[in-house]
C-alpha cells in the first residue's frame, strides 16, 4: 500500500489517543491474538478479569471472532479518533451510532473469505437486530475490566509518546515522522514530498490531497491503518518505551549510580514515575508490598524527587524536575 503526500499534508496531519481502541487492542492481546512479550507482566496481571469477562460476556467472544490478521477488520468496533482528547463515552457513542445496514455490511465483508468460521453463539450475535449494542456493551466491558484501572497511567505514556511524533513532523518533516513507528511501515522520498508505503495486502495507492495523516499511538495494540471511508486517513502505532514503563525492572541489569546513591528498590520507584502513577499501579509493576511502595514514596518526596497531585479520589506520583535530573544518573 502507498499513501501519498504533499507539503499541504504536514500541516493537516494531528495525533490523537483513543481510549476505546486501547479497550479492543488489550483485549485482543489478553487473548493471544496480538503478540507482545514485552507486555507479558501485564497480561499475566490482567488474565483472570479477562476470563471472567469471557465466561460472563459471549458478545466479548463474538467480538475477538471477528479479528482477520492480514485482512479486512469491521471498522465501526474500533474507528479512529475523530479529534484528540476523545472520552472513552464519547468514542463508545460513536460504535453505537453505527447504522445496522453499515454494521451488516462490515461484518459481511470481515466474516467473507477462507477463513475459520466463527462459532455458532458468535454468528447468532451478528445477525442480532441488536449486533451493534452487543458488540458495543462487550467494548464497553473490555474497557471497564482491563484498561480504566490503570487509564491516568497508560494515558501518560501515549500522550509522551503524542508529543514527541508530533514535535518531529513539525521540526524534521515526514521522514522522521514516520522512522521507527513499525518494521512494515516506511517513508519514500520522491515526488512534491514522498509516500509512506506499508507492507500490506492492500497493494491500492493513496492520496491524501491535503487532508493529512491521523496518527494515533497505542500500548496495547498493534499497526492498522484506515485508507476506508467515512474513517480519515489514519495510522496506529505502538508507542514507544512501553516496557519499562509497564513491566517489572530487570533483576539482571547491573548496578548503576541511582542504585548506589538511594537503594536498587527505591531507584526503581523513581525510575517507574517516568510517566505518573498511583501506589496501586506501582505495586503491580515493580511487585513491591503496598507498604514498600508507600515507604519509598514518603522517602522520595521528603527528598524532593517526587510530587503528588489528587484529581478526584485517585492519587498521583509524579517525579519533579529534580528526580529527573537524578535518574539521569543511571
Amino acid at each position: 500500500m502507498r499513501i501519498e503526500v504533499t507539503p499541504a499534508d504536514v500541516a493537516a496531519s494531528r495525533y490523537a489517543i483513543s481510549p476505546l481502541g486501547e479497550a479492543v487492542s488489550a483485549l485482543r492481546l489478553c487473548a493471544g491474538q496480538n503478540a507482545a512479550a514485552a507486555l507479558t507482566p501485564w497480561v499475566t496481571r490482567a488474565r483472570p478479569a479477562y476470563q471472567r469477562l469471557r465466561r460472563e460476556s459471549p458478545a466479548v467472544g463474538a467480538l475477538l471472532a471477528l479479528l482477520r490478521h492480514g485482512g479486512y477488520n469491521a471498522d465501526f468496533t474500533q474507528p479512529p479518533p475523530d479529534v484528540a482528547g476523545r472520552e472513552f463515552a464519547d468514542e463508545l457513542a460513536v460504535v453505537r451510532a453505527t447504522p445496522l445496514a453499515q454494521a451488516r455490511s462490515e461484518l459481511a465483508r470481515n466474516l467473507a473469505g477462507p477463513r475459520s468460521t466463527p462459532p455458532a453463539y458468535a454468528r447468532a450475535i451478528y445477525r442480532s437486530p441488536d449486533v451493534v449494542d452487543l458488540l458495543a456493551d462487550a467494548i464497553e466491558a473490555a474497557w471497564v475490566t482491563l484498561v480504566e484501572p490503570d487509564w491516568p497511567r497508560l494515558r501518560a505514556i501515549l500522550e509522551r509518546d503524542l508529543l514527541h511524533r508530533a514535535g518531529r513532523l513539525v521540526a524534521y518533516g515526514w521522514g522522521a515522522a514516520v522512522a521507527d513507528l513499525d518494521p512494515r511501515l516506511r517513508w519514500a522520498p520522491g515526488g512534491a514530498v514522498g509516500a509512506i508505503e506499508v507492507s500490506h495486502a492492500d497493494s491500492r495507492v493513496c492520496r491524501l490531497d491535503g487532508r493529512g495523516m491521523l496518527f494515533v499511538p497505542t500500548v496495547f495494540g498493534t499497526m492498522i491503518t484506515y485508507i476506508d471511508p467515512p474513517w480519515p486517513f489514519a495510522v496506529v502505532y505502538r508507542a514507544s518505551g512501553v516496557a519499562e514503563l509497564l513491566g517489572p525492572p530487570d533483576p539482571t541489569r547491573p548496578e548503576d549510580a541511582l542504585d548506589r546513591l538511594v537503594g536498587r528498590a527505591r531507584a526503581a520507584v523513581l525510575r517507574a514515575l517516568a510517566v505518573p502513577a498511583t501506589t496501586s499501579q506501582l505495586v503491580a509493576q515493580l511487585g513491591l508490598s503496598l507498604g514498600g511502595v508507600g515507604d519509598h514514596l514518603a522517602v522520595l518526596r521528603d527528598a524532593g524527587l517526587i510530587a503528588r497531585t489528587r484529581t478526584g479520589r485517585t492519587v498521583l506520583y509524579r517525579r519533579t524536575p529534580l528526580g529527573e535530573a537524578l535518574t539521569g544518573l543511571g
